[in-house]
């Protein structure tokens, strides 16, 4: 079968880590207090809260404990579904009011755009919200890059390490796994998708990896430094 779709992570493959950590998440934790006052009665921030009370114990509408409970999480680097939803909001305000671009690495933007147009089907897969993916993505330095995806997954379809997200990925796809190739650059997260049957790609981007290219052949994912490394188009 040839390779059909290309699923892609993003911390440490399409952009960088000490972007998301360095920028948009210190940008998050600085505006939860304002953004809950300002949105605190909308419907979605509503749920959130009553999520964050019924997690951790306590009451919604005690602005202070809520506010403790989401920077506990932040600081925890927690995946949490209504965190990463909460952020996500937020970060869509930033995108709007110009306060944030997203980082995609150049090698990353020209791989995404040279895998569309052979026809290859773009997905992303990652530990953040759709909305905030289609947010990095859609205010990108690159511009939007959101045309060049048919779909986005996070947490919602399942961890990131574990083998039933990636079955749930291919189902959705309606493709065998071996028609599928998913880029990280975390090792247990491609341990996964193998064990579904997907092909794998690890990125070792000198940056952003604790691996470098020796070390990473070792895990027996192919491992490159950068997407352009990948003529995935010549397997479509």
């Amino acid at each position: 079968m040839s390779l059909r779709a290309v699923v892609t992570d993003i911390e440490g493959t399409t952009s960088s880590i000490r972007f998301v950590h360095e920028v948009l998440f210190p940008y998050a934790r600085a505006q939860l207090r304002p953004f809950l006052d300002a949105h605190g009665a909308e419907p979605e921030v509503r749920e959130i809260r009553e999520a964050v009370a019924e997690e951790a114990g306590g009451d919604a509408g005690d602005l202070d404990a809520v506010v403790a409970t989401l920077e506990r999480f932040i600081d925890e680097d927690r995946k949490w579904t209504p965190l990463k939803t909460l952020q996500g909001l937020i970060w869509a305000q930033g995108y709007a009011d110009g306060a944030l671009k997203g980082h995609i690495y150049e090698d990353a933007v020209t791989a995404l755009k040279r895998w569309h147009g052979a026809g290859l089907a773009l997905y992303v897969y990652s530990s953040g919200s759709v909305a905030a993916q289609q947010l990095l993505f859609g205010h990108s330095l690159a511009g939007d890059l959101t045309p060049l995806f048919s779909g986005y997954f996070d947490t919602r379809v399942g961890p990131k390490r574990t083998l039933g997200s990636y079955q749930a990925i291919a189902a959705t796809l309606e493709l065998p796994g071996d028609a599928i190739m998913f880029l990280s650059d975390v090792v247990e997260e491609l341990d996964a998708a193998r064990a579904a049957g997907l092909k794998t790609a690890l990125l070792v981007r000198p940056e952003d990896s604790p691996l470098d290219l020796a070390r990473a052949a070792e895990t027996t994912h192919l491992a490159v430094a950068r997407m352009t490394d990948l003529p995935l188009e010549r397997l479509a």
